[in-house]
């Protein structure tokens, strides 16, 4: 009656209320970071070899593309775990993961806006930026995700400590006033300055430039370092946040991986709309709260099915959309004329 794909899926709702247990195939990893590797070349040599201004048009083509490469990979990992049994819910983790995952990243996108505005980035130069950014963020998440795993398997005590935290930052982010701070004003940037010697001119798409015969670090290396900095912070509470709907490593890299592949043409198409999404911080506390509760009864071997994880994770995120356009279409009557 259904497609395999569909009848797995519906299959893993009633199934294992535990995570899945699968053996990654020896093709798995290679084809995984292969296809990452390929997409980010293709985006840089092909689409960005030029610096150029990302409009609105270009950045809403990326961005179905980005996300229609994350989507499309929940049929990759329900077929790859097909044989073991797994498919489905590998392949529920992995879109649970992705939506939580995409929906967290988008905090960076305001972050990176207020870093741009503050520095004054040329328009033009922050696409290349973004891609440095994004690949040293790819390689921390590998890293912290190794870890989390292996730490989170052998201390299982640290669900609740992990999953308190989430509850804490979701909590402290409803409770929280939107106050945009200084990113100059800040411990990483006191101690770049400090330490490595830099000019306050930009040169191209350069990190470093010569002035007489010095090579000195420009003010987009200083971007950097802070879009690097500023990852981590995120990282502390979405991959936590992913560790509570699985704990198989590929899966959740994977959909860390392509959920972050897709935030340079993001930032492009959201940066500037900041103000509608008026309910998003709401959203993402909400998501917090519901995880951080999850991650802390899996402690005590109570597990919520992923499928139901799923369905939770999409609620939430259609409901902060259509109250945040619903709100925007009440404040543009209010100021129509009477």
């Amino acid at each position: 009656m259904f497609p395999p794909v569909i009848s797995s899926l519906l299959a893993a709702a009633s199934g294992s209320q535990n995570f899945v247990d699968v053996d990654v195939p020896v093709w798995g990893w290679p084809l995984l970071i292969g296809v990452i590797a390929t997409a980010l070349l293709v985006d840089l040599l092909v689409f960005h070899r030029k610096a150029h201004v990302v409009d609105i048009r270009e950045a809403a083509i990326e961005s179905a593309i980005w996300i229609g490469l994350g989507l499309a990979f929940t049929g990759v990992i329900a077929a790859m775990f097909a044989g073991q049994g797994e498919g489905g819910g590998a392949a529920v983790e992995y879109l649970s993961a992705y939506l939580i995952e995409k929906s967290l990243s988008v905090d960076n996108v305001f972050v990176w806006a207020v870093v741009f505005a503050h520095f004054a980035v040329p328009r033009e130069y922050q696409h290349r930026t973004l891609f440095w950014g994004i690949f040293g963020a790819l390689v921390m998440r590998f890293v912290f995700i190794l870890v989390g795993t292996a730490v989170i398997n052998r201390f299982k005590v640290l669900l609740v400590v992990f999953g308190l935290f989430l509850v804490y930052t979701g909590w402290k982010i409803l409770k929280a006033k939107d106050k945009e701070s200084d990113p100059n004003d800040t411990r990483t940037m006191r101690l770049f300055r400090r330490f490595v010697p830099s000019v306050e001119h930009y040169d191209g798409q350069k990190m470093f430039t010569r002035v007489n015969g010095k090579r000195l670090a420009t003010p987009l290396l200083a971007v950097l370092v802070i879009i690097e900095v500023t990852d981590v912070v995120f990282a502390v509470d979405s991959v936590p946040a992913v560790l509570a709907v699985s704990r198989e490593q590929y899966i959740v890299f994977a959909s860390n991986a392509w959920a972050i592949l897709g935030l340079r043409a993001l930032f492009f198409l959201l940066a500037d709309m900041r103000a509608r999404f008026v309910y998003m911080p709401q959203t993402i506390s909400a998501l917090l709260i519901y995880v951080g509760i999850k991650m802390t009864l899996a402690w005590r071997e109570i597990h919520i099915p992923v499928a139901i994880s799923l369905a939770i994770i999409v609620g939430f995120l259609v409901t902060g959309v259509v109250a945040s356009i619903v709100a925007n279409k009440r404040q543009g009557q209010k100021r129509l004329p009477t």
